[in-house]
């Protein structure tokens, strides 16, 4: 799991501006981590406004939801099941 959060924050880190962050995940606590990531700029979904109370916005998510494996990919690929893809734009 620290292995995942210095990578994310390297990343983040070394992208430019309007770049796309796409990440897979198998497990539920990295799907998580990369969530409130992308969400919130952290790891733990804690929001951080301005002085003004605005959020702080450091992704743009271009998926609401995680995509995840089709049925037709479910029959040929059976480990697909816990595969998903979250995408965001580094704004």
């Amino acid at each position: 799991m620290e292995a995942l959060k210095e990578m994310l924050q390297q990343a983040y880190r070394s992208f430019s501006r309007r770049r796309n962050f796409w990440i897979i995940t198998f497990h539920s606590l990295e799907d998580r981590l990369v969530k409130n990531f992308m969400k919130t700029g952290n790891f733990e979904g804690e929001r951080i406004t301005d002085e003004f109370g605005v959020n702080q916005k450091y992704f743009k998510v271009l998926t609401k939801k995680p995509i995840e494996a089709s049925k037709e990919e479910l029959k040929l690929n059976a480990r697909s099941r816990s595969a998903k893809l979250r995408v965001a734009q580094k704004i």
